[in-house]
C-alpha cells in the first residue's frame, strides 16, 4: 500500500482547511456561552450591528457636510454613474435653488463587462440607462455588506426583451455586473439614501452612462454598434448638464423619452 509522505499530507490538509473556511464559515470561539447562531441569522445580526455603528459614527458628519454645502438629507437626490471613468456621483438638490449640486464623487472599485447595455441574464454587463432606487430595494443584510437594487430591467429594457435581476450598487468590491464600491463608500451612500427615504421620498433616480457623454467622447466612439443608443442616453445627460435637474425618462417605441 502506498503511503503518502508526511510533508505532502501536511500540504494537502492545509489546502483543504483553507478552502473550507470561506466567508460563510463562522468564527470559532471558546465554546463558552450559548451555541453560536448560524447562516443568515448570524449574518443579519452582524451586519445590523455594523450598520448601527455606521449610523453612530458617520450620520452627523455627513449631515453637517451637506449643510455646509447648502444641502439637506431631506432634499431630492440623484445618483449618476460613469462606467468608463469608474465613478459614482451623488447629487443633492440645493436648499436655496431648484438646481442639484454635487455632494461627493465615489470611486467604483470593481466592474465587469464592457461598454454597452446589459442584454440578458448572466452576461455580466453593468446596465446603462435610467433607473430608480426605492425603499423596498434597500438591503441592509447583503452578502456584499450593504446594497440596493437599481431596478433593472426597467420599462425600456423590458420593451426590448432584455433580462436580468438583482443588479445592485453594493460593497465588498466584487462585481458580476453590479457597481461595486468599497465598504466605506457604500456605507456613506447607503446611510444617505436610507435617510432620504425616511423623510418620505419615494425614489431616487440612478443614471448610468457608459462614459461622460461629451461631444469629444461621443465622436471617439461613433463607430460602435451602440452609438445610436448612446445618442439617446445623451439626451438625458445633456438635460442634466444644462439645467442641473434630472430629466424624467419614460420608454416609447424602443427609445427613452424625456420630459
Amino acid at each position: 500500500m502506498y503511503l503518502w509522505p508526511p510533508v505532502l499530507l501536511t500540504i494537502i490538509l492545509t489546502i483543504v482547511l483553507f478552502f473550507s473556511s470561506g466567508c460563510t464559515q463562522q468564527p470559532r470561539g471558546n465554546n463558552i456561552g450559548p451555541p453560536p447562531m448560524r447562516g443568515q441569522a448570524l449574518q443579519k445580526q452582524v451586519i445590523n450591528k455594523q450598520l448601527e455603528s455606521l449610523r453612530e459614527k458617520n450620520f452627523s458628519v455627513l449631515r453637517t457636510e451637506m449643510v455646509i454645502k447648502g444641502m439637506s438629507m431631506d432634499n431630492p437626490m440623484l445618483l449618476r454613474a460613469f462606467k468608463s471613468e469608474m465613478i459614482l456621483e451623488l447629487w443633492v438638490k440645493s436648499t436655496y435653488s431648484n438646481q442639484y449640486d454635487l455632494f461627493k464623487t465615489y470611486n467604483v472599485c470593481s466592474k465587469s463587462g464592457v461598454l454597452g447595455p446589459k442584454l440578458k441574464e448572466g452576461d455580466k454587463q453593468t446596465p446603462e440607462g435610467f433607473y430608480n432606487v426605492t425603499k423596498d430595494r434597500l438591503n441592509p443584510n447583503s452578502q456584499y455588506f450593504l446594497s440596493f437594487n437599481i431596478g433593472f430591467p426597467n420599462a425600456y429594457d423590458k420593451s426590448l426583451g432584455r433580462t436580468g435581476s438583482l443588479l445592485m450598487i453594493h460593497g465588498n468590491c466584487v462585481s458580476l455586473g453590479c457597481l461595486a464600491m468599497t465598504d466605506k463608500s457604500i456605507g456613506e451612500i447607503y446611510l444617505i439614501v436610507e435617510q432620504n427615504f425616511k423623510y418620505g421620498h419615494k425614489s431616487i433616480p440612478v443614471h448610468i452612462y457608459p462614459f461622460r457623454m461629451t461631444q469629444k467622447n461621443m465622436m471617439a466612439r461613433n463607430k460602435s454598434r451602440w452609438y445610436p443608443f448612446w445618442e439617446n442616453l445623451k439626451e438625458g445627460y445633456d438635460h442634466f448638464e444644462k439645467y442641473r435637474t434630472p430629466a424624467h425618462a419614460t420608454a416609447k417605441n424602443g427609445r427613452y423619452v424625456f420630459n
